[in-house]
């Protein structure tokens, strides 16, 4: 191109790594610095643990019902009665503990979206244990979960030094992030009292919304607390400050509402469906929350902003068509045909299978007593 039309779109391209590294090096390099490095390989470890939590919890819920016993969705505790229901709990709260770790290390607009792994491995892992299909152009989209999160590490932006729990307390209070909490706070408690009773049971996005937007509360906390441990580790101790102390209830109370309704999600819809669009959910709510509070773009270059969008955008595609295919018919015609059209299937969706069959367990259940 004349007069160097090329040269913003070179700008943006990386220089190819240095020859002769180690692994260790190359994923240094890979992810722009050692803290970087070990953010993303705790994430990716979270994400395969917390991927078969789904499918353990699942199960157990499952097994709860064919108990006799009240579903999540119709509001029962059963399924806390059940092992390996705890099992998945187990499991997820030892992915939660390797992502809280990699706040710690990495920002959220890094972590958050390295969660399109947890989606690949739940797909694979309710194929082989739940029964569930997957499409063949599912494939393709663990492929694009994987070019995303290839291009995200690598364009990942710096963590801001941040030397106190107070610094991060005083971003918590700016005033435009407290009014991201208050607009959170109202819109969960109108989808609570409001949308969840009518639709919660055939909309999958009322508890999905929930379980995102205080997640994505829960996942600021999280950072604060994590900055505070690595600050105490290092020799400056953070954790007895009520800023922490503040952080660590926070949590607690948004951690039981999100559990409360990724159950009643999970009970109600397919696993793959629920994953695949709280992850969507999620990561929107995140790094918005993220970029408000912590400034995550403030010092970035165009360049590095743009791919990171991209990547984002081509994990959330690859997403996409892991769950738009989920019900189509065999094929890659078929599986285009139900990404491009919108119109509903003849049968009937699988929570409606669900639902039916919570109703009638407890129909029998009422009737034996």
């Amino acid at each position: 191109l004349e007069g160097g039309g090329m040269a913003p779109l070179a700008a943006m391209i990386p220089p190819p790594p240095p020859a002769h590294l180690s692994m260790r090096a190359e994923i240094e390099w890979l992810a722009g610095s050692a803290d970087n490095a070990r953010g993303v390989a705790l994430a990716l470890s979270s994400s395969l643990f917390i991927g078969a939590s789904f499918i353990i919890k699942k199960k157990g819920l499952l097994m709860s019902v064919e108990k006799g016993g009240s579903s999540a969705s119709a509001g029962g505790f059963s399924y806390l009665r059940q092992p390996v229901w705890w099992l998945g709990m187990l499991t997820m709260i030892g992915g939660e503990s390797a992502n809280f770790i990699a706040y710690a290390y990495a920002p959220a607009i890094l972590v958050t979206p390295l969660g399109a792994a947890t989606i690949a491995a739940s797909a694979v892992f309710a194929r082989f244990f739940l029964g569930e299909d997957m499409h063949i152009c599912g494939i393709a989209g663990i492929l694009l979960c994987t070019v995303g999160t290839v291009v995200l590490v690598r364009f990942a932006p710096e963590e801001a030094p941040v030397t106190s729990v107070e610094e991060v307390w005083s971003m918590a209070m700016q005033p435009v992030f407290r009014a991201y909490v208050c607009f959170v706070l109202s819109f969960t408690l109108a989808l609570v009292y409001g949308a969840a009773p009518k639709y919660g049971k055939t909309h999958v996005v009322v508890y999905v919304a929930i379980c995102s937007m205080i997640g994505s509360l829960s996942v600021m906390a999280l950072r604060g607390i994590g900055i505070a441990a690595k600050l105490t580790m290092r020799g400056s101790d953070q954790l007895r400050k009520r800023e922490t102390l503040f952080f660590i209830l926070w949590v607690g109370c948004c951690i039981a509402t999100q559990m409360n309704y990724l159950n009643k999600a999970l009970d109600t819809f397919n696993t793959t469906m629920v994953s695949s669009v709280y992850y969507v959910f999620f990561t929107v709510c995140t790094v918005t929350a993220s970029m408000i509070m912590y400034k995550d773009w403030e010092n970035q270059t165009p360049g590095s902003i743009f791919w990171q969008v991209v990547a984002l955008l081509v994990n959330v595609a690859g997403v996409h068509i892991l769950s738009g295919t989920r019900d189509s018919a065999p094929g890659c015609r078929a599986g285009l045909r139900a990404l491009l059209s919108r119109r509903k299937s003849e049968e009937k969706p699988e929570y409606t299978h669900l639902c039916a069959c919570d109703d009638d367990a407890e129909q029998q259940q009422q009737q034996q007593q």
